[in-house]
């Protein structure tokens, strides 16, 4: 987890406990799965003894990080990132300690509230005197965009940004005894700029540490997937999708993320490698993994309700099971799936199963079809075989407006009521 470290970090971690921060942009209401290896991080700082600071960016969120971007990013309202910073809380403190009376229990701060009667006049006396231009123009961060398209180049307001970062752990340093910031390889620039700005204006120590940023095998970006970010919020990215993402990864990718976003021994790890590269076929990594983070998010109740959501498509799920799921995760197993509109007056007068099968859908060709099918008992409905004289009526509905078909093993046919025919989808 660890890519550069300030020289004295080590020595500064085996004297006791150390008060760490790191910031995180508030430009939505909810984490994703982007942010995980810097909550990780803070996490093993826990529970190793040390104290955890989460600055939201608030400030700095109205600016913009050039730091690893190639344009400016969108600038938030105070409200906005208020907003949003009730939600990252909530979701920080499913699984980091904020409230115990430990020493070493985490606080989460907002930049903006030491910054926002700072006056400029004030900032550049105070902080900009203290760091020439010629440092701020050799980060690597700055460089590449005064050398990248001239038509984006690089605003006075973001080539301020490391300053207002290192105002930061200057402010954090004086008044919450923080000697380290821990950010990603990325941020190594605003770090080092904020720890030698403490060094220059209070001639106090200050460390960085920064871990390698996140990439997968294949060469695409981290915790993107074909409809965008992976969250941590269920109402973004249901429980069912977020294991899904984990137990879909590369096996190169499952050896590296496993030992980064769950809290096993590295013992356990090794042996689980060994195992995982004999029978690779079993893809247990990936469902140990899927399992440790989906509990460590969402919490082992979920998990249990992921595990037999996965084995509606795969296992021998029974309609009860069905039932039990919620709709978000219903729609999200069967994402893709072909679908039907029933009629509401049709299903509550009732339906005969052969005319459902091939008159108000086209799952059947033919009601011949239909009836062979059903005779070959290889017709489902909700999970359950079908008589071939069966009438389907509104007692079948999941969720009150869904019912799920099946012909063979893999033909899954999604019936959804609605007050008005359309167009199969």
């Amino acid at each position: 987890m660890i890519h550069d470290v300030m020289p004295g970090t080590e020595e500064i971690l085996t004297k006791g406990q150390t008060t760490a921060y790191v910031g995180i942009d508030p430009t939505a209401d909810s984490l994703h799965i982007g942010h995980l290896v810097s909550v990780m991080m803070m996490k093993h700082f826990q529970l190793a003894g040390n104290k955890p600071i989460f600055v939201i960016g608030g400030a700095t969120g109205m600016i913009g990080d050039p730091s690893g971007k190639s344009a400016e990013r969108n600038l938030l309202d105070v409200a906005a990132i208020e907003r949003n910073m009730q939600g990252i809380k909530k979701q920080l403190a499913s699984f980091i300690d904020f409230d115990s009376a430990a020493p070493n229990a985490a606080i989460l701060l907002n930049n903006y509230d030491w910054t926002k009667d700072f006056t400029f006049l004030d900032f550049v006396r105070e902080i900009g005197k203290h760091i020439t231009v010629n440092y701020m123009m050799a980060k690597d961060s700055v460089k590449k965009r005064l050398n990248g398209d001239a038509s984006q180049g690089l605003s006075f307001t973001e080539f301020t940004y490391q300053l207002l970062q290192g105002y930061d752990f200057l402010y954090l340093r004086k008044n919450h005894a923080c000697l380290l910031q821990v950010g990603g390889s990325d941020q190594w620039g605003n770090i080092t700029t904020g720890a030698e700005l403490i060094r220059r204006k209070e001639s106090l120590d200050a460390y960085g540490l920064t871990w390698p940023l996140m990439t997968k095998s294949d060469g695409g970006k981290f915790g993107k997937t074909e409809s965008g970010n992976v969250w941590l919020d269920p109402e973004r990215t249901s429980p069912y999708q977020f294991y899904q993402f984990w137990l879909n990864i590369a096996d190169s990718d499952a050896e590296k993320y496993i030992k980064i976003f769950t809290l096993l021994p590295i013992a356990e790890i090794e042996t689980l490698l060994e195992e995982h590269r004999k029978e690779p076929h079993l893809r247990k990594l990936q469902k140990t993994l899927a399992k440790e983070i989906t509990t460590l998010i969402h919490g082992s109740q979920a998990y249990e309700q992921v595990l037999e959501a996965s084995g509606i498509l795969f296992g021998n799920a029974t309609s009860d099971i069905l039932r039990k799921i919620d709709e978000k995760t219903f729609l999200a197993v069967f994402e893709g799936v072909k679908q039907f509109d029933i009629l509401r007056a049709d299903l509550k007068a009732g339906i005969p199963i052969v005319e459902l099968l091939a008159e108000k859908t086209t799952i059947m060709p033919s009601k011949g079809e239909a009836r062979r099918a059903l005779k070959a008992n290889s017709i489902s409905i909700n999970k359950e075989k079908i008589a071939e004289d069966a009438l389907i009526n509104d007692t079948f509905l999941i969720a009150g407006k869904y019912i799920l078909a099946q012909s063979g093993k893999k033909n899954y046919f999604l019936l959804k009521l609605t007050d008005s025919s359309r167009s199969e989808e």
